[in-house]
């Protein structure tokens, strides 16, 4: 049995561009189906945010046309609420990496607001590749990526290839014109060689211990990809 770290966001709103802030947290179905995932393999789970604040969940990926109906939302509702990890999360100052097997970044838009300027999270991304532990990161959660950079301030990840929600699907989705910056845009300027799948579709890139997936419905891929690394 393996110990695997959820780093979530802290944040419950994103910052526009204009000031506005857009409600907001980590996306469900980004933390509910690879924690049925990996505790339905036998693995255990803790999760860790910025300063330990309780996680709170972005609306809008609760609802049925999140997830693909009503059956599914109250799929990832239920595996939520037995999530209990979620109610008593570690400070991420506290980790001690070596207590753990690997690391999951899930998305939604709070990781632009916390995790992409936190140097916390940054020392440890910086560590866990180090390690050569899994280190698996979806859609927005990629934005923590940002806040690994060595001494020389380069990133640890430039030259990786990655996924990260693109600049399309945020388009589409209705907020790129009002951000203030794009996902997409930034780790490729952080030297991170993104590959950008079809919109929406299930898009996984592996390279070496680092697992990306695109967006929402990458989840189960990439939750498959971090456990055949565990294996």
């Amino acid at each position: 049995m393996s110990k695997i770290l959820f780093v979530l966001t802290g944040a419950t709103h994103w910052t526009l561009a204009d000031g506005t802030e857009h409600p907001t947290g980590y996306w469900a179905e980004e933390v509910a189906v690879p924690y049925l995932a990996l505790t339905g393999a036998g693995h255990e789970v803790a999760v860790a945010t910025p300063g330990g604040v309780l996680p709170t969940a972005d609306r809008g990926s609760l609802g049925a046309d999140a997830n693909g109906g009503q059956e599914n939302a109250d799929k990832v509702a239920a595996a939520l609420d037995a999530f209990t990890e979620l109610k008593n999360p570690l400070a991420l100052a506290d980790v001690d990496l070596a207590e753990f097997d690997a690391v999951y970044y899930p998305g939604g838009h709070g990781p632009m607001e916390d995790l992409a300027v936190d140097p916390t999270s940054g020392r440890l991304l910086v560590a866990a590749l180090a390690s050569g532990k899994p280190l698996a990161v979806v859609c927005h959660g990629s934005a923590a990526l940002l806040a690994a950079t060595l001494t020389d301030g380069t990133n640890v990840f430039a030259g990786y290839r990655a996924t990260a929600f693109t600049n399309t699907e945020e388009t589409l989705a209705g907020l790129a014109e009002r951000a203030k910056w794009l996902l997409q845009d930034r780790l490729t300027a952080a030297g991170i060689d993104v590959q950008e799948g079809r919109p929406w579709e299930s898009h996984v890139v592996v390279d070496r211990n680092l697992i990306t997936g695109q967006n929402p419905g990458s989840s189960a891929d990439t939750a498959a990809a971090l456990l055949a690394q565990l294996a």
